[in-house]
């Protein structure tokens, strides 16, 4: 396929360079100016995905779809990784971080949020979701496209050391014997050790794949690092980490309800991950409640109509013609978010 071929599609994907900045963003339309750009960045045409401009009253892909195709790709990735052991670094920064960097950009956070949350294959969809979280931590943080672009190939690749898991043992439903759960945190070395023989990757990239499961009090793994110690991306990812799995049905534990999740968050952010983190991507959820409808622990349903700043996990909400105030009735909780 030549590059005149490319002229007057739609891209599906976001196009990046070696570096991981965006060239062309995705839904853009190709044409002769943009066609040079990626020629002069050494763009393979056939890494580009496009479809025909005549798709575009098309309804746009789900998240729910895209992070189902990301997913499949991630198990690809693993499936290569353990034919050829070398990490394919050009097809992922084209083929496998735009996606995530699409699914991060969608507008309905709930609808993302339960899009993003591992009902099977946790390994591979807990690769992308903590991907999207993270990017959509970046982008809340305001990061340099250069870096937001360096923090999602990190946390999109954060669990590669997996792939030296066995896979019974990834799957093994019930608690894990303290010899097996030592080799399930081995990842984190594999990971770093996989990593690190590729041409091209930054460094920071590894030290997430290394850190990620380190705490900011030393009661992390591998290597007890405290604050300090720990690389400002990992601890992004940690807190991403963290809230996919216990949103996520995992092979050991169901998934939490929302309170629970949001319950559990906070007190991990004191000590254990970093707190300014925890309250930006909680706070973006809790705010993204108004409006919407949910579940109670009493099985009702109600809408969300205030957020109560001195109890925002209990909104004043409204069943039916009646207001209740839940920071007045504490037991009863929000389970879910239903839309």
């Amino acid at each position: 396929m030549s590059f005149e071929h490319l002229s007057g599609k739609k891209v599906k994907f976001d196009i990046v360079n070696k570096n991981g900045a965006v060239l062309v963003p995705a839904d853009s339309v190709l044409n002769p100016a943009t066609l040079r750009l990626l020629q002069q960045h050494e763009i393979n045409p056939f890494d580009v995905v496009v479809q025909a401009v005549k798709e575009e009253q098309h309804t746009p892909d789900s998240p729910s779809k895209l992070i189902q195709e990301a997913a499949h790709y991630s198990k690809y990735l693993f499936d290569r990784l353990n034919f050829d052991r070398k990490v394919p670094l050009i097809e992922i920064k084209n083929q496998f971080i735009p996606v995530v960097r699409q699914i991060s950009r969608h507008p309905d956070l709930f609808e993302l949020f339960e899009s993003v949350k591992a009902k099977d294959e946790y390994t591979h969809q807990h690769n992308i979701g903590v991907g999207v979280l993270s990017t959509m931590i970046g982008q809340w943080l305001n990061l340099e496209e250069s870096e937001l672009a360096l923090l999602s190939l990190a946390a999109t690749l954060h669990d590669i050391g997996k792939v030296r898991i066995p896979q019974e043992l990834l799957l093994r439903p019930g608690k894990l014997t303290k010899e097996e759960f030592d080799e399930m945190k081995r990842h984190t070395i594999y990971g770093y050790e996989i990593l690190k023989g590729t041409i091209g990757l930054s460094p920071r990239v590894m030290l997430v794949a290394l850190q990620h499961h380190e705490r900011l009090d030393g009661s992390g793994y591998p290597l007890h690092l405290k604050k300090g110690e720990i690389d400002f991306f990992s601890q992004i990812v940690a807190v991403a980490d963290v809230f996919h799995a216990i949103s996520s049905k995992r092979p050991h534990q169901d998934s939490m309800p929302f309170y629970h999740v949001v319950t559990l968050m906070r007190q991990g952010s004191f000590g254990e991950l970093n707190p300014e983190i925890v309250s930006l991507l909680l706070d973006k959820f809790i705010y993204a409640m108004l409006g919407r409808q949910v579940l109670l622990s009493d099985g009702r349903v109600a809408e969300v109509i205030h957020i109560n700043s001195f109890d925002d996990l209990h909104p004043l909400v409204k069943i039916d013609d009646s207001l209740l105030d839940l920071s007045r009735n504490r037991d009863i909780q929000i389970v879910q978010i239903l839309g």
